[in-house]
């Protein structure tokens, strides 16, 4: 565990992992810069420290910036004499046939080797990285990693004991007459039960009114419903977390948008936010007063 005002500097081998890296720390909650060059680490670092909100950084540095290492390696020692506790140089490495490979895989050419051979490229950039290797806080070897091992790895190191948990859920309701939502991972369709629209009585409220929610509800085959869903979606869950994914969009929709889903939707989140932070939106609750 690290502690809430954090400094780190992602470096290390073209095509080890450092995309991956910066995606991590942006779901830890880190404010995350790519392609930083260090002429500007002190500068940067002292705006940092005036914005109050600003107290966890992560910036990657690679030779796409045209860097100079040893500038880089200067600098980080000034920063680190002023302030140890809180700044880190995490490296990435791997092997030269991992780094090959993934080359060859992603048909891109390596940035010290645009007109010759992919591994020419690897090789110088290791001699020049050598230093910055051995300066290095955290040196992590991905040639065995999988992306979500390498994601796990950062978070279990970076994430501290008041940071918010990586992996969250929104829920949303909305209406079909307007369209599925682009986003959603998951789509529920509750037009089965019955409408409230009908009801007078129900027509211009919402399902965040009492009566509407339990009218649908206690509607019949609503609680049937209700229970196996939400126990398929409490099992699957822990296994979107496992693999990877840092939030996961729950769509429930019936014709506007305005009843059934939204009732729906409450109860839902109710259950699930003991268990994982959720977040509740009604994309369409509104559109019958347009």
């Amino acid at each position: 565990m690290k502690s809430n005002n954090q400094f780190v500097i992602i470096t290390g081998m073209s095509g080890a992992g450092k995309t991956v890296a910066m995606q991590t720390f942006e779901d830890l909650g880190y404010f995350c810069v790519d392609n930083m060059p260090p002429s500007l680490l002190p500068r940067f670092k002292n705006l940092v420290q005036s914005e109050r909100d600003l107290n966890r950084v992560a910036l990657v540095m690679d030779l796409r910036s045209g860097a100079f290492y040893d500038d880089l390696i200067e600098m980080y020692a000034d920063l680190k004499a002023k302030d140890e506790d809180n700044v880190e140089i995490i490296f990435l490495e791997s092997s030269d046939t991992k780094l090959v490979s993934r080359y060859k895989e992603s048909r891109r050419s390596h940035p010290l080797a645009r007109d010759g051979r992919v591994i020419d490229g690897i090789q110088t950039e290791r001699k020049l990285l050598a230093d910055v290797k051995e300066a290095a806080d955290l040196v992590i070897d991905t040639t065995n990693l999988s992306p979500k091992d390498l994601r796990e790895e950062l978070a279990h190191t970076f994430e501290s004991e008041n940071s918010t948990h990586p992996f969250h859920i929104e829920v949303m309701s909305f209406g079909f007459k307007y369209g599925a939502p682009l986003d959603a991972d998951i789509i529920m369709d509750v037009r089965f039960l019955p409408n409230p629209y009908y009801d007078l009585e129900m027509r211009n409220k919402t399902g965040l009114d009492h009566d509407v929610y339990q009218f649908v509800i206690e509607s019949n085959g609503a609680e049937t419903f209700y229970q196996q869903f939400s126990q398929l979606i409490k099992t699957t869950l822990p296994a979107y977390e496992a693999e990877g994914k840092s939030s996961l969009t729950i769509a429930i929709g019936c014709t506007g948008g305005q009843h059934r889903s939204v009732a729906m939707t409450e109860r839902l989140a109710k259950d699930l936010i003991d268990h994982y932070p959720v977040n509740v939106s009604h994309r369409d609750i509104e559109r019958h007063k347009q």
